[in-house]
């Protein structure tokens, strides 16, 4: 299952699936027509479902599972964003950003995980963001959703490897797609550049077959998470230069 397949990282990540292994897609987005034309593309099943609310998400997981009896494999790519000062930002927007951001991954985890668990095998890739690793000026609830589900799938792996069951985590820096624009917000940062999401498609490919925990996208945006883990102070007097 890949949530967000309607368009960008999702519709990306089903691409190479489908060209990859041998699967049966199910394709969750919220807009009907463009994920159906991702599902009769790549030959997965359409499963819109909007996953704001928690009902929304057992309602998706309900449905696939009735259709398919199993998901050995979920992409919780579903996402959206705002940007600008955090003073401005209307309650509504930080609502929904915690639900569509971390909740639906929560959610869907939740209802889809026990089974795995009684399987002995499964796989939870959730797609973060370099946002969430190291915070963004003008992002706050953004990055805030990106950081828990790192936290969320770092304790959660320690759970559930010894039953079989691999989370990975893929974190993004800036990627060309529809995000920015659905946002109201353009991307107006020089660097670093916007990388286009099949990049960011094959590291979830790798994550999902060599079971790898933990990838940056690119791959050099390991350092700077890193200092900001190592060297925070350091971190924020360089951040501050280049904003």
């Amino acid at each position: 299952m890949v949530t967000g397949a309607s368009s960008g990282i999702g519709a990306a990540v089903t691409r190479r699936l489908a060209a990859g292994q041998r699967c049966e897609l199910l394709l969750n987005g919220r807009d009907p027509a463009r994920l159906t034309a991702v599902a009769d593309a790549s030959g997965g099943v359409a499963l819109p479902a909007d996953l704001a609310t928690p009902e929304g998400c057992r309602d998706l997981a309900g449905r696939a599972l009735d259709l398919t009896g199993r998901v050995d494999v979920l992409i919780a790519g579903a996402g959206v964003g705002w940007a600008g000062p955090f003073t401005e930002m209307p309650p509504d927007d930080i609502d929904r950003l915690l639900a569509v951001n971390l909740a639906s991954a929560l959610h869907l985890v939740r209802a889809l995980l026990p089974a795995m668990v009684r399987r002995g095998n499964g796989h939870v890739v959730l797609v973060g963001s370099i946002a969430g690793a190291c915070g963004v000026g003008g992002e706050a609830v953004y990055a805030a959703t990106k950081a828990a589900l790192g936290a969320f799938a770092d304790s959660l792996r320690y759970e559930v490897r010894p039953l079989g069951v691999h989370v990975s985590v893929v974190l993004p820096g800036a990627v060309d797609t529809p995000f920015f624009a659905r946002r109201g917000t353009p991307y107006g940062r020089s660097r670093p550049r916007p990388i286009p999401p099949e990049r960011v498609a094959e590291a979830v490919y790798r994550a999902v077959v060599r079971h790898r925990a933990e990838l940056f996208v690119p791959a050099w945006m390991r350092l700077p998470a890193r200092l900001h883990g190592g060297a925070p102070a350091l971190f924020r007097r360089l951040a501050a230069r280049l904003a």
